[in-house]
């Protein structure tokens, strides 16, 4: 998947006749980050301020989170991850169930914070490259060291994986996502 998302960049390069050279760990991660960024906000931003709050309940959806929970967790994670990849305490606090801070009231309040992670995740992915990318850190979901290689994707597929569900529950309230819309 990794390889498949640095072709944009290297066909990029190649249109304005450039000789293709191999990116960068930081330029390829930070390339995916800034591909789930273009797709994420304006899926959070798409939906209602009215319907953030908005779970589904029919079928087996007991204690899922409401929609601006999926996007506050979303939004924790990247910060988590981020601030290990960077060595850094996170900046934020986890909240309960990793759902970002507890004063994270209004549609404006979590579009603010996600847009505050992905900057936050910009810097960490930036901060990559060949020679610290194997380096042990702390890992963001326990008590044990990681290799920094082995956690950069996270921000990625977990979001991804959250990006599916947000995507039925924008359709659930009659909303094309935006993504769908071209």
């Amino acid at each position: 998947m990794k390889t498949f998302l640095a072709l944009p960049l290297l066909a990029a390069v190649a249109a304005f006749g450039a000789a293709p050279s191999t990116p960068s760990v930081s330029q390829m991660y930070n390339q995916q980050l800034t591909m789930l960024e273009h797709e994420l906000v304006p899926l959070v931003e798409a939906m209602p301020a009215d319907k953030f709050n908005f779970a589904p309940t029919n079928g087996n959806f007991k204690g899922v989170r409401t929609f601006g929970q999926q996007a506050s967790h979303v939004a924790e994670v990247i910060y988590s991850v981020s601030a290990s990849i960077l060595g850094e305490k996170s900046p934020t606090e986890e909240g309960k169930n990793e759902n970002g801070p507890a004063s994270l009231k209004t549609k404006d309040d979590v579009v603010k914070y996600l847009k505050g992670a992905f900057a936050y995740s910009h810097k960490a992915m930036e901060s990559l490259n060949q020679s610290n990318i194997f380096d042990m850190v702390q890992s963001p979901f326990g008590k044990q060291k990681v290799p920094r290689l082995s956690i950069v994707d996270i921000p990625i597929w977990h979001s991804f994986d959250h990006y599916g569900q947000m995507v039925v529950y924008l359709r659930m309230n009659g909303i094309v996502p935006p993504a769908s819309r071209h």
